[in-house]
């Protein structure tokens, strides 16, 4: 794969990890794409340890879940031009940041197959090293920074409403609303986590007008 400067002994692994399993159920990036988050979960904490000596696990593991999360690998995605290079079978509103993220995970799953764990990794750190950098004070994820922000004005903490899942059982949809300060916003995404993570980014949009 040319923008990532890898070429591939085995080409059919990247043709794979370019299929989602939109388009064949069968053959798909899905087990690449299981051990790609892996080898970029172990790559990126690494970096991360051998960037910022000085900070303590929480901060690392704050810009450690950022540097993995599906947003990142979706901008990566796009910078690299995966978006007309992957095959799917519907990819629209939602489901583009998802689509995008399993698939550069599946590619570097498919990189690691082909060349090895040092040569998977060096890719990576190439592409994330900066995005490290461009953080100089590690981040909080949206619920902490929340909670801090209601706790400092002396007011209850943060309450999250699960909702039934929606869409279909093997791919839900799930929808939360928050609560705090007297103000509600409500979040969707493919897990609970990932639903009032941005549930708690609206509030905090609200809450700063």
């Amino acid at each position: 794969m040319s923008e990532l400067k890898y070429k591939f002994k085995n080409i059919e692994l990247l043709n794979l990890a370019l299929t989602q399993s939109g388009v064949d159920s069968a053959h798909n990036n899905e087990r690449l794409e299981f051990v790609g988050d892996r080898v970029l979960g172990l790559t990126v904490a690494r970096l991360l340890y051998d960037m910022f000596p000085n900070e303590s696990e929480g901060d690392l593991a704050r810009r450690h879940a950022m540097l993995v999360s599906a947003e990142t690998l979706a901008r990566v995605a796009n910078d690299l031009g995966l978006e007309n290079k992957i095959r799917h079978g519907h990819m629209t509103g939602g489901r583009i940041q998802n689509v995008l993220a399993d698939g550069m995970e599946a590619v570097f799953g498919a990189i690691f197959l082909d060349g090895g764990f040092d040569v998977a990794s060096q890719i990576i750190m190439d592409i994330w090293r900066n995005l490290a950098a461009a953080d100089v004070v590690a981040p909080k994820d949206a619920k902490t920074a929340l909670q801090e922000f209601v706790q400092a004005r002396g007011a209850k903490l943060p309450e999250y409403v699960y909702d039934v899942p929606t869409g279909a059982s093997h791919n839900p949809v799930f929808n939360v609303t928050v609560s705090a300060l007297g103000k509600t916003a409500c979040g969707t995404g493919t897990s609970k986590k990932a639903a009032s993570t941005a549930a708690a980014q609206e509030l905090l949009k609200i809450l700063a007008i």
